[in-house]
């Protein structure tokens, strides 16, 4: 019987260190309490199981995928809590490229306003060249005035080397201004951002959808692509271009505020916009273009003593490895075509065969 004790003695001396975390993890009455998970902490495993689930691999930019989609099931209450956890660590990337964009837009717009001053300075430079002239030219009739010849001369003189300097210079400029052009033409080929509604531009969306396709045919998840407009009866029915116009950035900054992080939001050209929902088979689109077309309904905009109220058509398409990017974007196109057949209704859904 002692050696059993002094057996179990020694196991208790020579594990110092696992007791010691057990202590801390005792509570009360001996009892281990483990400390309960937090709702976010919750939710990314809801979200790794999901991912494992649809047989995709769980990359960061999927999980930061299916993080979004499936946040729209949860109450609200949970909906606040991981936002606001969310919010200490926004990612900028896509916003400092937006600014470095601005910036470079702005830069060069300095410079072309220099080259115009510039040009404008040695027209007038040249103007004042040929007014001496005819003064000197006036001078030389009067034979008694001598000194107000040799004067404007002088002045003659200084200005055509004033005019040769700026020449040069302004040549210089010019050429400064030619270089700068074709960096600015490079940055733009390669800008992604739409300066006059502050969301991505055509080539950025066409490029992502080109990229969905390819990981729809590898990975067979479903996602779809909706094309927004401003409906063309409330176009016809203000004759403002500006008034349009002013609408049209809104309904943009509308469609940026119910987007998800994960949603593409971009200008297609003429004010019309495309929205790409990763991750999001057509009965989700639907329910997200319902709450697009609510959203803009609710807003009013004023026209002088008018007050308008905004509305939107939306055509949905699915994405599919079989139809190319252009057919896609052909097939949201007939989509809005078909919500215009029907007077009762804001959006319609064209699928295609695969």
């Amino acid at each position: 019987m002692s050696g059993i004790l002094r057996s179990r003695m020694r196991r208790d001396a020579t594990s110092t260190k696992p007791a010691a975390v057990a202590a801390e993890r005792v509570v009360v009455s001996d009892k281990v309490v483990v400390e309960p998970e937090g709702e976010l902490e919750i939710y990314a495993k809801e979200v790794l199981s999901s991912l494992i689930k649809d047989g995709l691999p769980p990359t960061p930019n999927n999980f930061s995928l299916y993080f979004d989609r499936l946040l729209d099931e949860k109450s609200q209450s949970a909906r606040k809590q991981i936002a606001s956890v969310l919010e200490l660590e926004e990612d900028n990337d896509a916003e400092n490229s937006i600014m470095l964009e601005q910036s470079l837009k702005q830069g060069f717009s300095s410079i072309k306003n220099i080259l115009n001053v510039t040009a404008n300075l040695y027209k007038n430079m040249s103007l004042m060249g040929k007014i001496l002239e005819k003064r000197k030219q006036e001078l030389e009739a009067d034979s008694n005035s001598q000194e107000a010849k040799s004067i404007a001369a002088s002045l003659g003189s200084d200005i055509s080397k004033l005019n040769e300097i700026l020449q040069k210079q302004s040549g210089s400029i010019k050429i400064l201004y030619d270089d700068t052009a074709k960096i600015i033409r490079n940055v733009e080929n390669e800008t992604i951002f739409d300066n006059q509604f502050g969301v991505y531009n055509k080539r950025y969306l066409m490029t992502k959808v080109e990229q969905e396709i390819e990981l729809i045919r590898k990975f067979k998840h479903k996602s779809s692509l909706i094309m927004i407009e401003l409906a063309r009866d409330l176009k016809s029915s203000v004759s403002n271009e500006k008034a349009i116009m002013l609408m049209t950035k809104t309904v943009a900054r509308l469609l940026l505020k119910t987007s998800r992080r994960s949603d593409i939001v971009a200008h297609y050209g003429n004010g019309v916009f495309m929205m790409l929902l990763k991750h999001t088979d057509i009965e989700s689109a639907k329910k997200a273009s319902e709450r697009l077309c609510e959203l803009v309904s609710n807003s009013t905009f004023f026209l002088a003593d008018r007050e308008i109220q905004l509305k939107i058509s939306i055509g949905i398409t699915d994405i599919t490895e079989s139809h190319s990017v252009e057919e896609t974007i052909v097939s949201t196109m007939d989509g809005i075509e078909k919500a215009y057949e029907n007077p009762n209704l804001d959006y319609a859904v064209m699928l295609r065969n695969n």
